[in-house]
């Protein structure tokens, strides 16, 4: 006989009880008075702290536990019950298995359907100075993530400036933005959380015309001014935190740079794309300028061949802002009634090709 702490599972009462060990049975005593026998084979090993043998009986209540902490009627218990650690064991990693997937479920369902919906909602109350100083964090990772340098030439500038002033003031609304041409390789374009613009060298060197360019850029404002950039933000970082949590990496580490990437490489939606569109059409006819070269623009990066095999990695301009049939067509009926100037002389585009070269 040995004393051990039982619990019955109905009250907290901890009882000090006598048991006896025997190959067929555990048989637990109050004083004279019996208070129960668990037959060998259905008792089971539940965790406990270090030198206690925590016992249940299966098929009885979850709270009711027997704590042995004799040596001897441990290594007696071990001999007689062969099944001590079946049912504990399963159940313990089953139900391990069982939240960890719940978890994992509810994340992913919060990443695509409750995340998209939160950063609707919070993307009109977030105010204009805090988006400036987001973009700023993420504009610095971007410069880092493509090394590369802002093009400066003077004529160059000027020539994007006075087209920037023109597409900002066409409708009326005067878009808070701040253009640059940055160098690289990829044909892209890029509208960043507080009204940064980068347009990629390569795809103005893909441009054949002012309006080309001008119709990308008007979709960009389009999209700066519809706060797409810190919509994308808010739940890409919220994406990344979230999956930090089912990947362990709940400090959030690294987070800034892949929301910066995603703002690059991943395309917006098609409501946030067809919107950009309309507001580029509206912008481009109210100069009296058609929409159209835009989508020619497109139509010829998606027929050429990437001879370099993209090797850095990052999607051309039809990969992230992707163009259906139907919105090129959009783009095509949206004509001016009355053609205007245009927008640069021969001499200004001239410069602004030659932006990212040196004098």
């Amino acid at each position: 006989m040995a004393d051990a702490v039982f619990y019955d599972g109905e009250s907290a009462r901890r009882r000090t009880v006598s048991i006896k060990v025997t190959p067929s049975s555990i048989d637990l005593h109050e004083g004279p008075e019996w208070v129960a026998s668990w037959p060998s084979g259905e008792v089971r090993r539940r965790d406990a702290p270090e030198g206690i043998l925590r016992l249940t009986r299966e098929g009885a209540p979850s709270l009711v536990r027997l704590d042995i902490a004799d040596a001897e009627t441990q290594a007696a218990i071990r001999q007689h019950c062969s099944h001590l650690n079946d049912t504990a064991h399963r159940e313990r990693t089953g139900r391990i298995l069982f939240w960890s997937a719940a978890a994992a479920v509810s994340i992913l369902l919060c990443v695509f359907f409750l995340l998209p919906i939160l950063a609707d909602r919070l993307t009109p109350l977030i105010p204009a100075s805090y988006e400036r100083r987001l973009g700023t964090a993420v504009d610095n990772q971007i410069r880092t993530i493509f090394s590369g340098k802002i093009c400066k030439n003077p004529q160059g500038l000027a020539a994007l400036e006075r087209l920037v002033a023109q597409l900002r003031g066409a409708q009326g609304s005067q878009v808070d933005v701040d253009v640059l041409v940055l160098e690289s390789k990829v044909p892209n374009a890029a509208a960043l959380p507080g009204g940064r613009i980068y347009l990629f060298e390569a795809l103005l060197d893909e441009a054949k015309s002012v309006d080309e360019i001008a119709g990308v850029l008007a979709h960009e404002i389009g999209h700066v001014a519809r706060r797409d950039g810190l919509r994308k933000l808010i739940q890409a970082g919220g994406t990344s935190y979230l999956l930090g949590l089912l990947l362990g990496d709940v400090t959030g580490g690294g987070a800034i740079v892949v929301v910066s990437r995603y703002l690059v490489d991943s395309a917006y939606s098609r409501e946030a794309e067809v919107a950009a569109d309309d507001f580029a059409g509206r912008t481009m006819t109210a100069l009296g300028r058609p929409a159209h070269p835009m989508a020619l623009l497109l139509k010829r990066i998606e027929g050429e061949d990437d001879g370099d095999g993209n090797d850095s990695g990052i999607p051309a301009f039809l990969s992230t802002h992707p163009v259906t049939d139907q919105r090129l067509k959009a783009l095509e009926k949206q004509v001016p009634s009355r053609p205007g100037e245009p927008l640069l002389s021969d001499e200004q585009w001239r410069a602004l090709k030659e932006i990212c070269k040196t004098t």
